[in-house]
């Protein structure tokens, strides 16, 4: 198959329902907020864009086809400084309120990642890793918005924080996260965070309750607020100083918070794709209505030509003639020598994972999230639904491999648990657990030729894989 080319036409409605508005919601997937006197700057589709205070039509400040990303309002409000993925490379850049060219500050060739403004309004904070050789640890440099040398800021490593008002204490986490997704996250990398005197290098940490992953500090007055797991979602949380003892701020169970900015009398977030406004002294959080609409030619229907280094998890049916494979979400068939490509499921908006042939190359089983959650569905190779099953409780599930006979499949979920089930009527059941996480997510299983036993791999206590049957 290699060099096959499948022409298909796309429909990517993910994105269009992400630029649509929800009926008195508003657009979702909005990021990286920052938040002034009068307006909100934010990250979509990897540009900027500037909206009121009280939400409503957003106006877009950047259109380059590069990434634009981490917006911060200097202190006055007239300024936006952000990292800009210009050039071929992501450096700094600053672009004023009303719009306009965005003028570059920084030209090493690699990562420099916006984090506010110094006290004054007049120099940018941002992390590099300039210095960080060979080692590559982040640091914190200053830079004068009209332009010049960055200044380091003294500490030997930061990556996310920001400068308080007065100028004379900085709050930081020290280092970058390799999966900052990885929820509820209580190993080596959960760290607190560091306020740090500038004149005297003397520190304090955010106290931790279970070793919980603290995050994304910024200064309210002279309190730190950041993002914390400790109850077990990210929330927002501060600390005082002064008490030494830190406060819940908002109670989000369903989705994490996710960046937290704070302007000169609020804070602002993003959670489950919105952004909230935030009152300290009172707890009351606002979310906004902002709509964004523009001219996403990214989003349009197209043709386009499928590339074979694109396509995944490929299988050949069991006569050969058919090569399976799924791309972008849909699931596709394409014959060895002759004949035409199919798309069996042809389901924009919709996410059909893991195809897998059936013994006798009649049907096809692959997971569907289109209900909603993930189902075990069941076609033939000519696209039509021939069975979709609930499963037992909501969650990801991986690698359907089929019986000889055709009767039942084995896969594995989200919590390494290996399943079977039974096509005929409709149980599932739990054969064994992992003991550990495992990246791949897939116990491996293999049926015998006879149907009857099931091997698969598992670890054991002291983290070595064995076979089990």
């Amino acid at each position: 198959m290699a060099g096959y080319r499948v022409p298909s036409l796309i429909l990517p409605l993910f994105f269009l329902l992400a630029a649509s508005p929800a009926t008195g919601q508003g657009t979702r997937l909005l990021r990286q907020p920052t938040l002034s006197s009068d307006k909100v700057a934010f990250v979509y589709a990897d540009d900027l864009w500037l909206v009121s205070r009280n939400g409503g039509m957003a106006r877009r400040l950047t259109t380059h086809e590069g990434s634009e990303s981490f917006p911060h309002f200097s202190p006055d409000g007239q300024w936006i400084a952000f990292s800009g993925q210009y050039a071929g490379n992501t450096d700094v850049y600053v672009i004023p309120v009303q719009g306009g060219e965005p003028k570059r500050l920084t030209w090493h060739p690699g990562e420099d990642v916006v984090q506010g403004w110094s006290a004054n309004g007049q120099s940018v904070l941002f992390r590099s890793g300039a210095a960080g050789v060979p080692t590559r640890i982040n640091q914190f440099y200053l830079i004068d918005r009209k332009g010049g040398w960055p200044v380091d800021l003294g500490l030997p490593q930061a990556s996310f924080g920001e400068i308080s008002p007065d100028g004379k204490y900085a709050a930081y986490t020290p280092i970058t996260l390799w999966d900052p997704e990885w929820r509820n996250y209580r190993g080596g990398q959960a760290l607190p965070i560091w306020i740090v005197d500038l004149a005297t290098m003397k520190w304090e940490r955010t106290p931790q309750a279970d070793r919980e992953r603290h995050s994304d500090p910024v200064w309210f007055g002279d309190k730190v607020f950041f993002l914390s797991e400790q109850d077990f979602a990210n929330n927002v949380w501060s600390y005082d100083r002064t008490t030494q003892k830190a406060t819940q701020h908002t109670f989000h169970k369903d989705f994490d918070v996710k960046s937290l900015d704070a302007g000169p009398d609020a804070l602002i977030y993003e959670q489950a794709g919105y952004l909230h406004i935030l009152q300290p002294a009172s707890g009351k959080s606002t979310q906004l209505e902002i709509t964004v609409s523009g001219d996403f030619t990214w989003a349009m229907p197209r043709w386009e030509s499928i590339p074979a280094d694109n396509l995944t998890l490929g299988s050949l049916s069991p006569s050969g003639q058919r090569a399976l494979f799924e791309y972008r979400g849909d699931i596709y068939t394409a014959p060895r020598e002759n004949g035409t490509w199919r798309n069996l499921t042809q389901s924009p908006g919709v996410a059909d994972r893991f195809p897998a042939w059936s013994p006798d190359g009649q049907k096809i089983a692959w997971f569907s999230d289109k209900s909603g959650e993930y189902q075990l569905v069941i076609g033939d190779q000519h696209g039509t639904l021939l069975q979709s099953s609930a499963m037992t409780k909501p969650s990801f599930y991986f690698s359907p491999v089929w019986s000889p006979d055709g009767r039942s499949i084995a896969f594995t979920d989200k919590d390494y648990n290996l399943l079977i089930y039974r096509l005929e009527n409709g149980t599932l059941k739990k054969v064994d657990t992992d003991l550990y996480a495992n990246p791949t997510r897939s116990l491996a299983p293999v049926w015998s030729p006879d149907g009857r036993w099931i091997a698969y791999s598992r670890r054991l206590p002291n983290q070595l894989r064995s076979i089990f049957l």
